[in-house]
């Protein structure tokens, strides 16, 4: 994973918006999800580093997370957004996919 660019890391959000899309995302020792599927109708991202991502779901919820620092387009056209504070260590996830994340 890369840090974030916030052009390039928006881009990648765009490109789910108006189409369904699997999400894998957690929050380390607090929340998991894995494999719902959300049919994207707005994508932001915001801050200065870390960062917050949130999707606008359905036309009736959002997903958000937040200290976002490091991104990923991976070989099977996921995007990965993952937080990592200053000792390396995951604390975020937000992946985003067209098809099942692996179980």
């Amino acid at each position: 994973m890369i840090p974030i660019d916030r052009v390039d890391t928006e881009q990648a959000l765009q490109a789910f918006v108006g189409s369904e899309a699997y999400i894998h995302s957690e929050a380390t020792s607090f929340m998991f999800v894995r494999n719902f599927t959300i049919h994207i109708t707005h994508a932001f991202l915001a801050g200065e580093g870390p960062y917050r991502a949130a999707l606008r779901f359905d036309g009736l919820g959002w997903l958000r997370a937040e200290a976002l620092t490091h991104y990923e387009w991976d070989a099977k056209g996921r995007l990965l957004l993952a937080g990592f504070d200053d000792r390396g260590r995951m604390h975020a996830a937000l992946q985003l996919g067209k098809e099942p994340f692996p179980e």
